[in-house]
């Protein structure tokens, strides 16, 4: 073993036993950005898809006082960037974006058929992940929505959270703790319906049941947590829904302009034993409640490894049931998702893996060349980490560069996919009059 790599898994011991508090390093030359601070906006008018009326967007500012900031958009709900010190005090973005409104419109979840965009940093729902062949029972019904990958729905369909203009609710939050925001959109009952022959509705699209009232409050600190809490409301009296939101940012803790594949170099750790293998459309294979082990195969993040170390290892075990091999085609699942894009099972929540807020543990990632760490809590039973694989370099992101495979990757806690078809899942029902909430951390330090 070489010394640079006992170096870095000794940053990742440390790295381990940090307290859900440890503060991010301050700018050289002290002070940071002094105290926590937000401020609001404007970032140009687009069309509402709800209302189809030209309606105006606006970016919040948060700021902490040890050189963290986010940059957060009511147009998806979208984290624009996230700016965090390196060791040396060094500042980059380290999530993937694009610089304009338009490019959000334009790239970010485009309405149409063909894996429907890569979602950069969008508040994800009404149903994060997909629903096999787009289609459910519920209330006594089948429900049908847009298919937008390959034969399934994707994290809400083609118009998705992402694609609508939320909205302020109540004042900025701004005391001695945090600063952050509150942005709300109302879904209607038959939200992603379409007509026959519609983009991704051949036959016609019901859309999902209720209407729900969606509140997701952002807030930053000064030990560099980005706090995400959803509330979802189901103001329906009679109709149940089923929902699952997440935020889809892609991290690259080097910096979102680094060079092409440098993600692939960084170390995650995943508190998980078990992970979902998937049928080759990305649906979880059947009858696993707890997925399968990651021991033995290249889904094992229990202790640190690079995201590309073992990637391309397609011939190594995957734990997949010789069973369901007539749903897999045999075929690897790293060569099914061209690379990971799974659900990762959560273990159940320790003493040690308990974080700010009460909340459990579900991953680590470290970049050795800044120093830069990020830990993810939540309160969600899975998270899908996903490495970027459809990122072609047909994108410009923010900086002016071209996103690649390696780029970034994504933690995308959530209830399982595909749950409302599979009752062995966690539910994902919310009935009338019901109330739903839930909290995800990105807690960044160097």
């Amino acid at each position: 073993m070489g010394a640079a790599l006992v170096a870095v898994l000794t940053a990742l011991g440390a790295l381990a036993a940090t307290t859900a508090s440890a503060a991010p390093t301050a700018k050289a030359g002290g002070g940071g950005h002094g105290h926590l601070s937000i401020s609001k906006q404007y970032f140009g008018s687009t069309v509402e898809p709800y209302t189809g009326v030209n309606t105006p967007t606006y970016r919040y500012t948060l700021t902490n006082a040890n050189g963290v900031s986010v940059d957060l958009l009511s147009y998806g709900a979208i984290t624009q960037a996230i700016w965090v010190p390196s060791r040396n005090g060094h500042e980059a973005d380290v999530v993937l974006g694009f610089k304009t409104l338009q490019d959000y419109v334009t790239f970010a979840s485009p309405p149409v058929t063909a894996n429907g965009g890569p979602y950069f940093g969008e508040t994800v729902g009404r149903y994060a992940n997909r629903i096999a062949l787009g289609t459910f029972k519920l209330n006594g019904q089948t429900y049908t929505l847009p298919i937008n990958n390959g034969v399934n729905a994707l994290h809400g369909g083609l118009n998705g959270f992402g694609n609508h203009i939320w909205h302020q609710v109540g004042p900025l939050i701004h005391n001695s703790h945090e600063v952050g925001v509150t942005l709300q959109l109302v879904s209607p009952n038959g939200d992603a319906s379409g007509a026959a022959g519609s983009p991704g509705c051949p036959s016609g699209c019901t859309g999902y049941p209720a209407q729900i009232t969606v509140d997701v409050t952002f807030t930053l600190n000064n030990a560099g947590q980005y706090g995400i809490h959803y509330k979802v409301h189901n103001d329906s009296k009679t109709l149940s829904t089923v929902q699952n939101l997440t935020n889809h940012s892609y991290f690259n803790l080097a910096g979102e302009n680094s060079a092409a594949g440098s993600a692939y170099g960084q170390y995650v750790r995943i508190n998980a034993n078990n992970y979902s293998p998937t049928d080759t459309t990305q649906i979880p294979l059947p009858g696993l409640a707890n997925g399968v082990p990651v021991a033995g195969t290249p889904f094992d993040f229990r202790a640190p490894h690079t995201i590309g170390s073992r990637i391309s290892e397609v011939s190594a075990p995957d734990n997949t049931p010789a069973s369901d091999a007539s749903l897999t085609k045999g075929e690897s699942q790293l060569l099914i998702a061209q690379g990971y894009d799974h659900n990762w099972v959560l273990n159940a929540q320790t003493p040690q893996t308990t974080g700010p807020d009460g909340l459990n543990l579900a991953a680590r990632a470290f970049d050795p060349g800044s120093g830069r760490a990020l830990a993810v809590w939540t309160d969600q039973p899975g998270v899908q980490f996903y490495s970027g694989n459809f990122l072609t370099g047909t994108l410009v992101g923010i900086s002016g560069n071209t996103y690649r495979q390696g780029a970034g990757y994504t933690f995308e806690t959530q209830h399982f996919p595909n749950a409302p078809n599979n009752p062995l899942f966690a539910s994902t029902t919310l009935g009338p009059d019901k109330t739903f909430n839930s909290t995800t951390i990105f807690g960044f330090s160097s």
